[in-house]
């Protein structure tokens, strides 16, 4: 009986923390959007002098149309090569500044980039982001994307030979059927990066690089008021883009078990 009522106290003590844990992480924040539907969150907290400024397009790998698998990481790359503006490395501005945490990342409904700088850096960010946002074309030349399709295929060349490196792809063709928008990786093939042209770059940005298609969050030492005026500055010439048809991606439906059995070379 004592061992089920420290079972029940433990459950009990652990029911509480979590709940006291949930109640401690709530992050208030207020939002807006602009005219030309950029949707802007912005999270205040004072306790350092430093913003993380993220901003999330509503588009990835599943937006991908046939033949061109791995796109979406593709362009991620392309982003960080300069604007029509600032045709040079995107990082040297912000770590001049005090820049931490510069990347981006590519999944199957979004692609996000991100940084934190100190409070006082928060309009060359801004800038620097709404360039991109506005202004990227005039800067993709054949060169970078060849270079940036050259570095997008050695990381799945580094993905691919680890152990257990290809089991996404069996998974997912395993899961879904040929066509779903989530049946293929986001990595994508070889024979796919190779066939990226500028005439998809330039579709691609087009099409899903709007700022109606974009959430931005500011979260630190920022209030909604400054966010506005600052975001207005920077964004509130860009254009919204196109309206856009979302891919369909329904859940599949598996009649039976399936199983697989995978053969791989891998350290002993």
């Amino acid at each position: 009986m004592k061992k089920y009522l420290l079972a029940a106290s433990a459950a009990a003590l652990s029911l509480s923390l979590s709940a006291a844990s949930a109640a401690e992480i709530a992050l208030p924040y207020e939002q807006f959007t602009l005219a030309n539907g950029l949707r802007v969150v912005v999270h205040e907290d004072r306790k350092a002098p430093i913003v993380a400024v993220s901003i999330w397009y509503h588009v990835g790998s599943k937006d991908e149309p046939e033949g061109r698998t791995g796109f979406a990481h593709l362009f991620e790359h392309l982003m960080f090569n300069g604007t029509e503006n600032y045709d040079g490395e995107w990082f040297l501005p912000l770590e001049e500044v005090g820049g931490t945490d510069l990347n981006g990342t590519t999944w199957f409904d979004r692609t996000n980039y991100f940084q934190t700088v100190p409070t006082p850096a928060v309009d060359r960010v801004l800038w620097m982001e709404s360039d991109r946002m506005g202004h990227l074309l005039g800067a993709v030349t054949q060169d970078k994307l060849d270079e940036q399709r050259g570095v997008v295929q050695n990381e799945k060349r580094q993905g691919d030979n680890q152990p257990y490196g290809r089991m996404e792809y069996s998974t997912l063709a395993g899961l879904l059927p040929a066509g779903h928008p989530y049946s293929h990786s986001t990595i994508g093939s070889m024979e796919d990066l190779n066939a990226a042209d500028l005439a998809t770059v330039k579709d691609w940005f087009k099409e899903y690089y709007g700022a109606a298609n974009a959430v931005l969050v500011l979260a630190g030492d920022i209030d909604v008021k400054t966010a506005r005026e600052k975001v207005e500055k920077y964004f509130g010439h860009i254009e919204a883009g196109p309206p856009l048809t979302r891919a369909q991606a329904n859940a599949p439906k598996l009649g039976v078990s399936k199983k697989e059995i995978m053969y791989d070379r891998v350290p002993q």
